[in-house]
């Protein structure tokens, strides 16, 4: 894509923006504008301020000191989502649509249209129905949210900008829940909105999609600016060597090598729960093994069912040589089994609370004294779950929706790790994270494999199931295509038992 040049306009500028919370500073003195027709991507690792300039910039904070200019002159942003009204909208990673209500009820929410006191739903539908087809949606206006997919919603959030005439559109992680093909689909309407005039800043940790869509990119790191440089000019790796301040040649642990010859602590044969048929396979003792395939393979069914979250309808589970009858959360917990869920927001965190009973709340009967909870022995475990996952907080007492996306999920992987299982699952394990984050929880989940815990990775990145996976698994339509081993563990593949085109006899 064209880089723009320095003529082009510059629609809003942060002009040395400071911001504290109390005494404590997550920015300091960063400037960045961004102009018309252009993607200027925002990049750094989690706490590195991304998320609060983005709300600077939007009117959501106000800054400590600095100047927010539009069109040139300095400006005072309305708070609350206000700015929407000079046509600066900010799309939260966590989506923000009416899930029971129909598509032009949401892209009208609030500023519904009227004739003669009524609602015009006349109106609003053929509205939206235009800016459907301009973007090329196929669903219709009365289709209700919760019936669409992530990637449609994704697009209703940008139909609602462009019905509020957006000129700066602030994405944050748009593509985090994406597949290749959606997202294939999302940048071509981000090409649209950049031919019509519209500065989008892009927030992702996904520098390949950075480097393949950005005109210009920011870097931040600890709160401070480092550089803005044409998108041509830099590449995936020195993004990232310049997000974390080093060489990242180790993002992935080496490899230690498996033991074939070691026990067999889950032996799962011929299970059938839903999304899933007659799925067969083992986990050793210290081993990582990979779980791939494409979205909606059955990759999480299968373990969701192992782990308790959905019913079992046929089929043998042996845990350590014994055998199991379908268990509960607690059950599998008790027996040594833990299941880290990919949804952290939604599924494995309590956002409004704070760090300690996030971390205590799976392994609470380890805390219970008589007929209390321990809270010294609480504080104790989450100072070292502090230190040992470097979760990096303004203090403890800090309620966890106010955590980047890297912390929450190294919380999360503390709370797992807090009942000691010796098999550990962790779906999705850097989801939406920075790379010096992704680094940490490769090596993390290398140690643990090397102290004889059982580690399953369920991912969609490739990278990371050949960066770090002893075996993978490979999943078509609720089947195991493939179990590959050695020099087998390569895209071309995986990609291959993953669209059907190849497949193992499997005992």
């Amino acid at each position: 894509m064209s880089v723009k040049t320095s003529a082009s306009a510059a629609i809003i500028e942060a002009v040395n923006i400071s911001k504290s919370f109390g005494p404590v500073p997550v920015l300091f003195s960063v400037s960045m504008d961004v102009r018309e027709g252009e993607v200027h991507a925002l990049i750094g690792e989690n706490g590195a301020g991304k998320s609060t300039l983005m709300k600077i910039l939007s009117g959501f904070h106000d800054p400590t000191s600095g100047q927010i200019r539009l069109d040139g002159r300095q400006t005072a942003l309305p708070p609350n989502g206000a700015a929407e009204k000079l046509g600066i909208v900010l799309i939260h990673q966590e989506l923000n649509l009416a899930e029971q209500m129909t598509v032009e009820e949401n892209v009208f929410l609030g500023r519904e249209k009227r004739s003669n006191g009524f609602l015009d739903r006349a109106a609003m539908r053929h509205n939206v129905q235009k800016y459907l087809d301009e973007i090329g949606l196929d669903i219709a206006p009365t289709d209700r949210i919760s019936d669409l997919t992530i990637a449609q919603k994704q697009m209703v959030e940008i139909v609602k900008a462009v019905s509020r005439n957006a000129r700066i559109l602030i994405m944050d992680e748009p593509t985090a829940v994406l597949t290749e093909e959606e997202t294939e689909v999302f940048f071509r309407q981000v090409q649209k909105l950049k031919e019509s005039g519209v500065g989008i800043v892009f927030v992702s940790h996904k520098l390949n999609e950075v480097k393949a869509i950005a005109d210009r990119v920011t870097i931040l790191r600890d709160g401070q600016w480092i550089d803005t440089r044409p998108s041509q000019d830099l590449t995936p790796d020195t993004m990232a060597q310049m997000m974390v301040g080093r060489e990242l040649s180790d993002l992935y642990p080496p490899m230690n090598e498996a033991d074939v010859d070691a026990e067999l602590v889950l032996e799962v044969k011929n299970l059938r729960a839903p999304g899933i048929d007659t799925v067969s396979f083992g986990l050793r003792k210290g081993e990582i093994l990979g779980f791939s395939g494409l979205i909606g393979s059955g990759r999480t069914a299968v373990f969701e069912a192992i782990c308790g979250l959905t019913p079992i309808e046929s089929g043998e589970i042996k845990l350590f040589g014994r055998d199991t009858g379908p268990m509960t959360v607690a059950q599998a917990r008790d027996v040594g089994l833990a299941y880290l869920t990919k949804d952290r927001k939604e599924k494995g965190l309590l956002l409004d609370k704070k760090m300690r009973p996030n971390l205590t709340l799976f392994a609470l009967p380890k805390f219970v004294r008589k007929f209390s909870i321990d809270r010294k022995a609480e504080d104790d475990a989450l100072a070292r779950a502090i230190r040992r996952f470097d979760v990096r907080a303004r203090d403890a007492d800090i309620v966890v929706g106010k955590l980047s996306g890297g912390n929450q999920q190294k919380l999360l992987l503390a709370k797992i790790m807090e009942c000691d299982p010796k098999i550990v699952i962790i779906d999705e394990p850097t989801r939406g994270i920075d790379v010096g984050t992704k680094q940490q929880i490769y090596h993390f989940i290398a140690a643990l494999a090397a102290e004889g815990v059982s580690v399953v990775v369920i991912s969609s990145e490739m990278p990371e199931i050949i960066g770090i996976c002893h075996r993978v698994v490979v999943m078509r339509e609720g089947h195991i295509t493939g179990i590959l081993t050695g020099d087998h563990i390569n895209e071309n593949e995986i990609m291959r038992y993953a669209a059907g085109l190849k497949r193992e006899e499997l005992l």
